[in-house]
């Protein structure tokens, strides 16, 4: 299926990106040249975590295999360039002396975390650790994550921890290494120095020898081993590149900004919202907000907050299945633009919407906490959701802009929720602020154009985003309606208890 198609001279090079997110995984080829960027999607399949007796994990092994299925229908259709991958972040694997995986990754939604962060030794505070990795505070934060594991049995055979799209990387080629972007989620990346951070790793009792080397976006991770290049059909001298392998440093790179003062939404399964900044900020302020500084590219800083973004809607769509109701998504949008405004909003941070489950009823919950009355229909629920995402993000974007003195004059909103044109819309309106909507694809196109900047193709950061607003169908919508409105609604969100608090 082409995703976008505006011409390929046939002198284009075409590379592949592997994008793997929380509910699907895609191979997906891009062809790219002076004028030229056009996708298309070689093959798509699930990605369903497997609840076992010990907790929630991936399927680390049928994602493998679908990559590499992925990987065989790109070469199918002509010579590839170049191999990229790309995930979710906080997530790892644990090798053994001998490089075999130690068990199927661990979900980031597991339960295991809610408690981790109480395993902190003595005289490390969460004070210390914004100081150094300026991160937001969230349960599944990889740091609390090994603080848990490291209890099991299976601690003592870790020789290596790689991040998710490391790990793969490891298994195309045999090299071992952490690519920055993702390795400055994990809480023991020191965001000042932008290297790991040894003297923290020591005091935490984690072994600073399970940390490979950091790699930076653009460098080459290696080859194809050959039982790769035997399954896929591609020459075992394909090259893998680094890429901004955090999906959303992928897909803030492919923003479509011609102004330096913008704001960004990365909205998937989270929404990410936030600033690209020059240096992070690690005041108390920014730590008592529960802002992150997470490294993008050519050392920029993500400056930014994690909302619960789309999941709430699929996990509302899911539990309807579930009960023998299907309605369609369009039809949901249309019932949902026709609801009454304002009916009910929820806190889209509020830890309540974490796990996996019923999120209606959640929903219902939530608002029978904060005084307010559940919606009647499908088309009420995805009202509230919207909207009160329209919020989260507002808010979050105001507050980052007054901690980082900036003054965005425009919001760019990439990813899958660029196709939502209410939480697009209602986003506009809620800010007051234009906001320009797409792509969608953005983290596969930055997965993509950051290969082809590794081959000389693609210009500076600048450069490479002029290239995606030219080429790529974007839509742009205006503020509108009364201000005061989402005002009167913002003030109804009752504060103080989401998971993205800080604690």
């Amino acid at each position: 299926m082409a995703v976008n198609s505006l011409g390929s001279p046939a002198g284009d090079s075409v590379f592949a990106a592997v994008d793997l997110g929380a509910t699907s995984g895609r191979v997906i080829t891009g062809r790219v040249g002076a004028a030229t960027l056009e996708l298309t999607e070689a093959h798509r399949f699930p990605n369903t975590p497997v609840r076992l007796p010990d907790g929630l994990r991936w399927d680390v092994l049928a994602l493998y295999q679908g990559m590499l299925d992925g990987l065989r229908a790109a070469g199918r259709s002509g010579p590839v360039a170049s191999i990229g991958v790309d995930t979710w972040a906080v997530d790892y694997g644990l090798l053994d002396a001998d490089g075999a995986l130690l068990g199927a990754p661990f979900h980031y939604r597991d339960g295991r975390n809610a408690g981790a962060q109480d395993l902190l030794p003595p005289g490390v505070g969460a004070q210390e650790l914004y100081e150094v990795g300026g991160l937001q505070h969230l349960p599944f934060n990889t740091v609390f994550q090994l603080l848990a594991h490291r209890r099991t049995a299976q601690w003592e055979g870790a020789r290596t921890l790689l991040l998710m799209p490391d790990l793969l990387v490891h298994w195309l080629t045999g090299s071992v290494g952490a690519e920055i972007t993702n390795a400055s989620t994990t809480g023991l990346f020191d965001a000042r120095r932008g290297r790991w951070a040894d003297d923290l790793i020591g005091r935490l009792g984690l072994e600073r020898s399970l940390f490979p080397p950091l790699r930076e976006p653009g460098d080459p991770a290696g080859t194809l081993l050959p039982h790769v290049a035997e399954f896929t059909g591609l020459p075992p001298a394909t090259p893998v590149t680094t890429v901004a392998s955090h999906d959303t440093a992928s897909a803030v790179a492919a923003v479509p900004a011609l102004e330096r003062d913008f704001a960004y939404v990365s909205c998937g399964t989270w929404s990410l919202a936030g600033l690209e900044l020059d240096a992070p900020v690690l005041s108390e302020q920014s730590r008592a907000a529960n802002f992150t500084n997470e490294r993008g590219v050519d050392g920029t800083v993500r400056y930014l907050r994690n909302i619960m973004g789309m999941w709430l809607l699929e996990e509302c769509r899911r539990e309807w299945r579930r009960e023998g109701a299907a309605p369609a998504l369009a039809g949901l949008l249309a019932d949902a633009a026709a609801a009454p405004p304002f009916a009910a909003v929820i806190d889209p941070e509020d830890e309540s919407f974490l796990a996996p489950g019923d999120m209606p009823a959640r929903i219902d919950a939530y608002l029978l906490r904060t005084g307010q009355a559940a919606p009647r229909t499908p088309g009420g629920y995805v009202r509230c959701v919207l909207e009160s995402l329209a919020l989260a993000h507002r808010a979050t974007l105001r507050r980052a802009a007054g901690l980082a003195g900036r003054a965005p004059t425009r919001i760019h909103l990439v990813g899958g929720g660029s196709r939502n044109e209410l939480l697009c819309q209602w986003t506009a309106d809620a800010s007051g602020l234009p906001v320009t909507a797409g792509p969608a694809e953005a983290t596969a196109l930055g997965n993509i154009l950051l290969q082809a900047r590794a081959r000389g193709l693609v210009g500076d950061l600048s450069g490479l985003r002029q290239l995606v607003a030219r080429t790529q169908p974007l839509r742009h919508y205006e503020p509108r309606g009364d201000l005061r409105d989402w005002d009167r609604a913002a003030a109804r969100i009752a504060p103080g208890r989401g998971t993205a608090r800080s604690r």
